[in-house]
């Protein structure tokens, strides 16, 4: 039987260098957080083979002290704890002390150093963990620290490292997170001798936004901002337009820290609900400045995860913030078109100026695109109370609501309908090209959205209750769910098996198939997979609802019809994408215009 004995000190910095040190880029990220906490006004990083060969971090910061120098690879071993209680008043980037000595257990490591009032520095070098004498030796006031053969003495993990390529990428997101959360560093990166980047210290982060995603984001990046007692955030959130697949575009920082929080990412998701696709993720570069005692960020070895006391606050904070802002925000997608042949680029210097003026859109309380029921007068249904405690991003409103900006009575605009499914609109900005389904989706969305929030949707009532044919299973998972069906505006009753009564449904849905929706209704209830809240089935539901409802593409319409669903485009809160994050117009500008027709006076 094996007994317990204590690991050699070898194999414990082994272990701790696995935790810490995944790859070169975890490497880096350590460096320069050292560097940024000795208040260095500039960072050189120099790296060969994606880090694996060589990894050269040198700052001009305060340096350390020559009697400190053979501590920096001791394990645990730091300045910036006193007591235990420090832990949740951490203020600097770097704090546990097990940094260096884990990268020294693993690497041919050298670092050099000199403080001010020393006419010498010192190095110190360590061999895969075995430490060296320090010498003194020549150099600028600040820290170099070298590190060669990455895990040359763990093979295994060696060989797990990805090729060159893949683990540059991972250092230049490394790079470019401490780039973002402290643009006045001037930056340089370095790789197999070719310079990449060299950043001079930014007065302002959308010129570091520019030149790492690129003109076309930063010019549509939207500014916000928020403070709540003691917590501040601050930003850039992308257009509608602008989105990804993944949350790769998602950067929220806590106090000059790059981190992680589903908290966070859930508030930015529901931000922009209904304004992007299916499947696709907001952009966005978030800033929170809290006091340290109010979240530990000593909860991960590498410090990307935080534990915040009050999650649900920021989360509030965070989601009204967006959602205010894009109330008062023109969200309309521009039509792009090619450059002219021979034509020069005329864009505008990326932050050349300030976040752009936005018109604040217009806002009534009702809508007039009315589709009346059949016999008897329309009802209020009262409220169902809920039986379960509301989910954090229950359907709430802002409660602050901008005040319309069109004047009330202006002309109509002139408007055609072209192949049955676009209405081309002149405006002041140009030309709209509006798609008819998309805008009445949305617009039909917001007004059951409204009035289930209200608790009075407006339902008709048959006078003779009618028979829908379904499946067992679909009749039983729409009586399971009948008080929620009763949110929406509907009535249900058992009939036998594979039948259901309907005797009232929402007045607004005259002109849908009642019994098909009512069958997509089951099929979207009962589908498979992780069972969705309460909340997320209900807006799903309405999205349904107002596509199957809304008027379809290849329908002509008549002038009235037009007009009436024009007036509405002002009436709503987001009239710029239908429920499911399409677009509901494209505006070709009248720049745009006389460009391509190469008016240029």
């Amino acid at each position: 039987m094996a007994r317990i004995r204590r690991l050699d000190t070898e194999i414990v910095c082994k272990i701790a260098a696995g935790e810490v040190i995944e790859r070169p880029a975890n490497v880096v990220k350590e460096l320069l957080e050292n560097s940024i906490d000795a208040l260095a006004t500039r960072i050189d990083v120099d790296v060969a083979q994606g880090g694996s060969e060589r990894i050269r971090v040198v700052d001009n910061g305060e340096g350390i002290h020559p009697d400190d120098l053979p501590l920096t690879v001791a394990s645990h071993a730091t300045s910036k704890l006193q007591s235990a209680d420090d832990l949740f008043r951490i203020r600097t980037m770097g704090f546990r002390g097990e940094a260096l000595a884990s990268i020294a257990a693993v690497s041919q490591f050298r670092i050099r150093s000199r403080t001010d009032g020393f006419e010498t520095g010192l190095e110190l070098r360590v061999e895969f963990g075995r430490v060296m004498p320090p010498t003194p030796c020549g150099c600028s006031r600040g820290t170099l620290v070298e590190v060669r053969q990455l895990f040359g003495n763990t093979p295994v993990r060696r060989k797990f490292l990805k090729t060159t390529a893949t683990e540059f990428g991972h250092i230049s997101e490394q790079f470019t997170r401490v780039a973002l959360s402290h643009p006045r560093l001037h930056l340089t990166l370095t790789h197999n001798d070719r310079t990449v980047y060299e950043l001079p210290p930014a007065d302002r982060l959308i010129d570091r936004l520019g030149l790492f995603f690129g003109r076309e984001l930063a010019e549509q990046l939207i500014w916000v901002e928020s403070e709540s007692d003691d917590i501040r955030m601050w930003g850039y959130v992308a257009h509608p337009d602008q989105s990804k697949a993944t949350r790769k575009g998602q950067y929220f920082f806590l106090n000059g820290r790059w981190i992680q929080d589903r908290t966070l990412q859930h508030a930015l998701t529901e931000a922009y609900r209904g304004l992007l696709m299916v499947g696709r993720q907001p952009i966005a570069f978030l800033f929170i400045e809290m006091p340290a005692d109010l979240v530990d960020v000593n909860v991960h070895p590498t410090k990307s995860e935080v534990r915040f006391r009050d999650s649900q606050r920021l989360y509030r904070q965070l989601l009204s913030m967006i959602r205010t802002k894009f109330l008062s925000t023109e969200l309309s997608s521009t039509l792009r078109m090619p450059a002219v042949a021979g034509e020069g680029d005329t864009t505008a210097d990326v932050g050349s100026k300030g976040p752009p003026p936005h018109p604040t859109p217009p806002q009534t309380s009702r809508l007039t695109f009315q589709q009346i029921g059949q016999v008897e007068p329309v009802e209020a249904v009262e409220p169902v109370p809920q039986a379960e405690p509301a989910e954090p991003a229950e359907l709430v409103e802002p409660t602050e609501r901008p005040q319309p900006a069109g004047p009330v009575g202006a002309a109509k605009p002139r408007a055609m309908q072209v192949l049955d499914r676009y209405i081309i609109v002149e405006g002041d900005e140009g030309v709209v090209v509006i798609d008819q389904h998309a805008l009445h989706e949305r617009v039909l969305y917001e007004q059951l959205r409204k009035r289930i929030l209200s608790g009075h949707v407006e339902s008709q009532r048959l006078l003779v209750p009618r028979p829908v044919e379904l499946s067992a299973q679909e009749a039983a998972t729409l009586l399971d769910h009948e008080e929620l069906l009763g949110q929406l505006g509907f009535g249900i009753q058992p009939f036998g098996t594979n039948t259901v009564l309907l005797n009232r449904y929402p007045a607004m849905l005259a002109r849908a198939d009642l019994d098909r929706l009512l069958r997509d209704l089951a099929e979207q209830i009962g589908r498979g997979g992780p069972k969705p809240t309460r909340r997320d089935l209900l807006d799903e539901l309405l999205h349904m609802m107002a596509c199957k409802a809304a008027i379809k593409a290849g329908q002509r319409l008549t002038s009235e019809e037009i007009n009436s669903l024009l007036e509405q485009r002002h009436l709503i809160d987001d009239a710029h994408h239908c429920p499911h994050g399409r677009p509901t117009a494209l505006v070709l500008s009248r720049a745009e215009l006389d460009r391509q027709f190469g008016r240029m006076g």
